[in-house]
């Protein structure tokens, strides 16, 4: 699982980056809880939540079965 979360991560870097800012994996747990660093602009930010629940977690959980949690550290 953890392949497949890093291959959805390179696809949603594009627009983390176009704000400045990135996303780090830390870990994918066997019982699919996702946790994430979120770096640059993003790491700090007032609307990093938001990026994070409805943006990041939205497309893993779309696009990655298995994913049951998205958190950020």
């Amino acid at each position: 699982m953890r392949e497949q979360v890093e291959k959805v991560l390179e696809e949603i870097r594009g627009w983390l980056k176009a704000d400045g800012g990135d996303v780090e994996l830390i870990d994918v747990s066997e019982d699919g809880v996702v946790t994430l660093r979120l770096k640059g602009a993003c790491h700090g930010c007032p609307m990093a939540e938001m990026t994070l629940h409805s943006g990041i977690r939205r497309v893993l959980m779309d696009k990655v079965s298995g994913v049951t949690e998205v958190k950020a550290v």
